[in-house]
């Protein structure tokens, strides 16, 4: 489980890099300063070129090594849709096409069973502009991913169907430097307390 003292952050200035970076599509909503990526400081426990999503507290982390990592916030699956486990990169896509699960147009046929055969990638598409497809253990694809999202005000928020989502041109940032057989692991959502 990921607790305070396994991803303390430092002092690190938001990435300059990102700050200035253009919009993917047509984007024009303002990220807000606290959720630009930013490079922390994290247990040197974790070895470099893994991905760990905190779901409690909204972050993804590329570790680096030596006690580093760049932290992204996302927007989480909500409710009982969150799936936390150990899960390898097994794709890459720019501008996926996306197709809903069956589960997800069963839950919502009026806002998904349109979608069925598939949505071709660009700027509405609910993935974003990129995509990472969590593998499991056997190499089946399990239907989650990091992806982006045409709706960049949804990231930290529990509010996707089980996918992990960030802002576009994070996703951007995040897809450059990740290769497919990255491990990815989804940490555990704390139970709410009373």
């Amino acid at each position: 489980m990921v607790s305070r003292r396994t991803f303390l952050t430092s002092g690190s200035a938001t990435l300059a890099a990102l700050a200035t970076a253009p919009a993917l599509a047509q984007e024009t909503y303002t990220v807000p300063q606290e959720h630009m990526p930013m490079r922390v400081r994290v247990s040197k426990d974790y070895p470099a070129g893994e991905i760990h999503v905190d779901p409690n507290r909204y972050y993804l982390y590329l570790t680096e090594g030596d006690g580093e990592a760049l932290r992204y916030v996302v927007g989480v699956g909500r409710d009982s849709l969150y799936e936390s486990g150990t899960f390898t990169v097994g794709r890459k896509a720019e501008w996926p096409t996306w197709t809903p699960t069956p589960d997800m147009i069963e839950r919502d046929p009026a806002s998904y069973a349109k979608y069925e055969d598939g949505m071709p990638g660009g700027p509405d598409n609910p993935l974003g502009a990129r995509a990472l497809y969590l593998y499991n253990a056997n190499g089946y694809d399990t239907a989650l991913r990091i992806h982006g999202t045409p709706q960049p005000w949804t990231v930290a928020q529990a509010i996707s169907n089980g996918c992990v989502r960030l802002v576009n041109s994070h996703v951007a940032h995040l897809y450059d430097r990740v290769a497919e057989d990255t491990k990815v692991v989804l940490h555990p959502k704390m139970a709410p307390t009373a």
